[in-house]
């Protein structure tokens, strides 16, 4: 198959040879390798790469991955990280509109009777496009497997090559793309390259309030495949018997050789071994009805998590592949008084929306960005986090199960320039909307969201997106988690625009921006559970009267709290010429017109993670009702 510039524009082309999205499990070859936290199996390909910057389709290198493409005039950039903060591209922040708006005339593809617009964005004038190469040796240890690339964040849209060879497409920006690379690997002298484009029909799909960055802004890692792997883990824990007892089930999802045997064991926090299997191996193993008595439950207070171990071994008994992973026991339900009950008890949410962000690399975040994160949500009493409004980095979900953080796992999708012009609702050119070619994108993506973590026991609510109206392929994207998944509920704000799809979207009632008489006057007769997805924006000297709402948690039950908008502020930290300081800079500093200015700044915390005064009210409210 050859590559296509128009499946830039087409909302039904967005994964070409990607492979399915599956558990984020990590793989070892052995207990060493597991306690060492590294892997033989995998081989980084972060670091430095070479790079060309192209304003436009046009202008862009199309031979660029040939393997007689002279690259010696391509500049270095650093993997992972975003084009723009490396000086090649304007830096722009908007809210609601979208970047191109009163620029150049676009409405979404099949909306308003039309088709597809060829060249809508294959030919756009304002899609920069950044050409990736990396050459690499295969590291020795990966020498004789099948070799995966897995890219676990690229905005928007990227063409991915390798030793002159077409290997795949992919959009979804903040969910992994995984590609085949066995046919064209080599031991030595590879030559990867990526074109990234910054937009494509997913643009219209990943709308979020934020800076428009385009880039390889996540990791990139080559995986290894032992002769025999588990390619997908999906574990069931739950709680029966008035929350006393806990019963285990589990699939294990086979690739390669399957010969040998799989060996199952569960242990507790103390090492003592709750099950012990030996099971023959298949491309699926099933662990069904396991029951422990007396299981120590997961919560905020207690993440309490028991280590799943499973070997994998050949014929001849040896091991050829080590998998780790923790889980906990909990049980998240609705009682028919609308009261929503973790492990039994009033679940109360004191949460926070958090953006992937730092001050000097934007969304391409660490890990140590991560653990100071947690560190101040438990200084501030903050119990609950809303991945707004995407997936976050793989480590991030860990840490949640870890730290016992309730976790609103959203999807990738935001679509508010579409239906909301200058404050009025216009939804003619709202997709994803009730429109057929629209739907495989918007399922897929919760798809991807779900496979990839659902094993995880912070996760309490899918977040069918943001802000992206209401319609038939949204409920196509309720009807998935429901369909796999009876352990969590699902969540979506943007139904109330479509009341009559609220039987068929979102287990919550969820609301934005309340006022609390309203939200008063709301649970004087629920229908639904209320939760504020968003409230208490914090945006210069706000976030005051929080005390309103912590009074209606004690008044009614149906009451969860919620998330405030939001956990940090979206600045850059740039030398400014002038007083030879380093400052913060937000939206419209960068002379990126249009823009929503200062409205980047609405964080508990300023960029360079420092708290702001508001944190203290949210420590002391929050503090109500640990």
């Amino acid at each position: 198959m050859k590559a296509n510039i128009k499946w830039l524009d087409d909302p039904e082309v967005f994964r070409i040879n990607q492979l399915p999205a599956h558990s984020d499990h990590p793989f070892y070859k052995d207990y060493r390798e597991w306690q060492n936290h590294s892997s033989s199996f995998k081989q980084s390909l972060n670091g430095a790469w070479q790079f060309h910057f192209s304003k436009d389709p046009q202008s862009r290198p199309t031979d660029f991955y040939k393997l007689s493409f002279d690259s010696s005039s391509f500049d270095t950039i650093p993997v992972p990280s975003e084009i723009e903060l490396n000086g090649y591209a304007q830096n722009q922040y908007t809210n609601i509109l979208y970047p191109w708006e009163s620029k150049i005339y676009r409405k979404p593809a099949y909306t308003l009777g039309r088709g597809i617009k060829d060249g809508d964005f294959s030919q756009g004038k304002d899609n920069t496009v950044g050409s990736y190469l990396k050459h690499f040796d295969l590291n020795p240890a990966l020498a004789g497997h099948d070799i995966h690339i897995q890219f676990e964040g690229v905005e928007r849209a990227m063409y991915v090559y390798l030793n002159g060879h077409f290997i795949g497409y992919a959009e979804d920006s903040f969910t992994p793309s995984e590609f085949d690379l066995t046919p064209y690997i080599q031991a030595k002298d590879n030559i990867l390259a990526v074109e990234v484009f910054k937009h494509s029909t997913a643009s219209w799909l990943e709308d979020q309030d934020m800076f428009r960055f385009s880039g390889i802004f996540r990791s990139v890692e080559l995986l290894a495949l032992p002769r025999t792997h588990l390619m997908d883990l999906d574990i069931k824990p739950t709680v029966v018997n008035d929350y006393h007892d806990g019963v285990f089930n589990a699939k294990l999802h086979f690739m390669g050789k399957t010969s040998g045997n799989v060996h199952v064991l569960i242990e507790d926090i103390d090492g003592k071994t709750l099950l012990n299997k030996k099971l023959p191996l298949k491309s699926t193993v099933e662990i069904e009805n396991e029951t422990f008595a007396n299981v120590h439950l997961w919560d905020n207070h207690d993440p309490y998590l028991y280590q799943l171990i499973i070997e994998v071994h050949d014929q001849d008994g040896k091991l050829v592949e080590l998998i780790p992973y923790q889980f906990g026991f909990r049980k998240i339900e609705i009682t028919k008084d609308h009261v929503v009950l973790l492990n039994g008890k009033r679940l109360i949410i004191n949460g926070v929306n958090r953006h992937e962000w730092d001050a000097k690399r934007g969304r391409s975040i660490t890990l140590a960005d991560m653990k100071q994160d947690i560190a101040t949500f438990k200084h501030n009493n903050i119990n609950a986090v809303r991945t707004c409004h995407y997936p976050n980095q793989i480590p991030w979900y860990y840490l949640c199960d870890q730290n016992g953080i309730y976790m609103m796992a959203e999807n990738n999708l935001e679509s508010h320039g579409t239906w909301q012009k200058l404050g009025q609702v216009e939804a003619t050119s709202n997709v994803p909307g009730s429109i057929p070619e629209w739907r495989e994108v918007v399922v897929d993506r919760a798809r991807s969201n779900y496979e990839t973590f659902k094993n995880h026991t912070a996760i309490l609510f899918w977040s069918l997106g943001n802000e992206s109206y209401a319609g038939s392929n949204i409920a196509a994207m309720n009807k998935l988690y429901k369909d796999h998944d009876s352990s969590r509920l699902t969540h979506y704000e943007g139904v109330f625009h479509a009341p009559e799809f609220k039987k068929e979207i979102s287990d919550l009632e969820s609301c934005m921006y309340l006022p609390p008489k309203e939200a008063e006057e709301y649970l004087q007769n629920p229908k639904k559970p209320l939760v504020e997805c968003e409230y208490m924006h914090d945006m210069g000297n706000s976030d005051g009267g929080i005390g309103s709402y912590i009074k209606l948690i004690d008044k009614y039950p149906q009451y969860m709290g919620g998330f405030i908008w939001d956990f940090i502020d979206q600045a850059l930290l740039v030398h400014d010429p002038v007083s030879g300081q380093d400052v913060l800079r937000y939206g419209g500093d960068f002379d990126d017109r249009h823009s929503d200015y200062e409205f980047s700044g609405d964080g508990l915390m300023f960029a360079d993670r420092t708290p702001k005064p508001a944190m203290q009210e949210v420590r002391y409210y929050y503090g109500l009702h640990k």
